[in-house]
């Protein structure tokens, strides 16, 4: 879980016992075990890697780079990078993602939305049609 993304660490941990009322912003790496009752969102511009262990609930929308979903989640859930459902995840909301990986077991009771990578410098993909000649075939 950790090999493929390095230079991600665990800054911070919400423990089993723990209860979060209201929304939680967090910047690095941050492990769920307890409840949030509010949104999960990571700081824009920075890398972030949330894990939702199996014993996680999250009642709220989640925004991060990497997710890995081991617990339950209520809400609409955007992943920019990898977000990867463990066998015990369960997501009850809309996704949205750019690489996703399920494995058997996990479930997703929602819409799920790619979102592709976005390209180099923010520009626009540019597509040039052409007319195509008279008698001319495909």
């Amino acid at each position: 879980m950790f090999g493929r993304n390095a230079k991600s660490e665990i800054d911070s941990l919400i423990g089993i016992s723990a209860r979060i009322e209201g929304d939680l912003i967090f910047t690095g790496g941050l492990r769920i075990d307890g409840e949030v009752h509010g949104n999960v969102i990571a700081s824009e511009g920075a890398e972030s890697v949330l894990i939702v262990s199996e014993h996680a609930r999250i009642e709220g929308e989640v925004r991060c780079a990497s997710l890995v979903v081991n617990g339950y989640i209520a809400g609409t859930v955007y992943s920019t990078e990898l977000l990867e459902l463990q066998p015990k995840g369960r997501i009850h909301g809309d996704v949205h993602y750019r690489l996703l990986e399920m494995h058997g077991g996990a479930l997703v009771t929602g819409k799920l939305t790619h979102q592709p990578a976005p390209l180099a410098g923010g520009a626009e993909p540019v597509f040039h049609f052409g007319a195509a000649e008279a008698g001319a075939s495909a």
